[in-house]
């Protein structure tokens, strides 16, 4: 099993970037897959005064509002995301537990295709017609990558971030997980932004990495957000646990802590941190950990791994199979389904013991399962 180099695409990637740091948005105008994915926001800041100050960047103008930071402030949609936004005064910390009898819904590597997000969604009525969370007590789990690539990232983000808040009323939850790009974004790595986010942060005066700070609501929200969870038998993870990581898992609490608490931080700054830097290794941490795909295990070290940690199976984005799968007997569960390409995708579905996949026109079959990882030309 191998995994295809994506060096060449980072490389342009790069180069594009460079080149819109360098000469401005206008250079990327040509680059965004719509006339509307100019439009962007909003971004929300805590500001002084116990206010909350919004921004979009509209028709390519600037937008702004101030609303009181009350709980359950409202924000009225300008552009880019479309449904309001109900902002509480903080942020919950903490992930719910699986109720019994309740159903896990997961998917992974949703990459700025919101629209794509939002048809898989509707489709499996884990959403509504207008959006809105529909799962009742069951529980939704996005395995990472919610940053890079596409022109969707901000609106996918606040649909999650709403549906966190509808699920909690409902008895049911979301838990959206951090995974290497969301690390990457906040630390300021920008070889896989799109162009449209590098002009948005232009426009505003602040590196991209700081749109997502401490003082904005998504910022903060991210700086709640895990890397592990474990519900009932299943560990949910973005890349993977590599066998000299097992204590990471033994630790969860405090490993969850440690990524919070760096997140954001200077590359740089992590790099020179072995304590740090073993969270963000980008060949052994959880967030970027492909050894189950690659040849690293084999199925009877797989197997070995999954008893020690006391699970039934280990649930990963990260990879991209294009499906999701099930490899290793089983203990694995790959559900990086290629959404990033903006084509399709898939939903992992675990009912108790019965674990199956609903695809994107609403129906559902039984997972495969798989011996080879298909090479991914991104």
């Amino acid at each position: 099993m191998r995994l295809a180099s994506r060096s060449a695409p980072t490389a342009l990637r790069a180069l594009l970037l460079l080149v819109c740091l360098a000469v401005g948005a206008a250079a990327c105008a040509g680059t965004a897959p719509t006339p509307a994915a100019a439009d962007d926001g909003p971004y929300v800041f805590r500001a002084e005064g116990s206010k909350l100050d919004a921004v979009w960047i509209c028709d390519g103008k600037l937008v702004r509002t101030t609303r009181p930071a009350r709980d359950g402030a409202t924000i009225k949609p300008r552009c880019g995301y479309p449904h309001p936004l109900v902002i509480p005064a903080a942020i919950e910390p903490g992930e719910a537990p699986l109720a019994p009898g309740a159903r896990i819904v997961a998917l992974s590597d949703i990459h700025g295709q919101y629209g794509l997000l939002v048809r898989l969604l509707r489709a499996h009525h884990v959403i509504d017609g207008r959006d809105r969370w529909a799962l009742g007590r069951d529980h939704l789990v996005v395995a990472g990558d919610v940053f890079d690539r596409g022109p969707g990232v901000t609106e996918a983000l606040w649909l999650l971030f709403q549906l966190q808040q509808q699920a909690r009323a409902a008895g049911g939850a979301v838990h959206f997980l951090l995974g290497n790009h969301e690390t990457m974004a906040l630390y300021g790595s920008l070889r896989y932004v799109n162009p449209k986010y590098v002009a948005t942060a232009e426009r505003l005066g602040r590196s991209y990495a700081d749109l997502f700070g401490p003082d904005s609501v998504l910022g903060g929200w991210l700086r709640t957000r895990p890397v592990l969870l474990k519900l009932g038998d299943t560990l949910f993870l973005h890349g993977g646990v590599s066998p000299e990581n097992l204590d990471l898992v033994a630790a969860m609490d405090a490993t969850n802590a440690g990524y919070q608490r760096t997140l954001g931080m200077p590359r740089e700054q992590v790099k020179a941190d072995p304590a740090i830097a073993r969270l963000y290794d980008s060949k052994a941490s959880p967030v970027w950990y492909r050894g189950y795909f690659n040849g690293q295990l084999d199925t009877p070290g797989v197997r070995a791994l999954v008893a020690k940690l006391g699970v039934a199976r280990i649930v990963v984005g990260h990879t991209t199979i294009g499906e999701v799968a099930s490899f290793h007997d089983g203990k694995i569960i790959a559900i990086d389904s290629g959404i990033k390409r903006g084509k399709s995708g898939q939903l992992l579905f675990i009912d108790g013991d019965t674990l199956s996949r609903g695809l994107l026109d609403g129906s559902r079959e039984p997972l495969p399962a798989l011996l080879d990882v298909p090479d991914d030309p991104e």
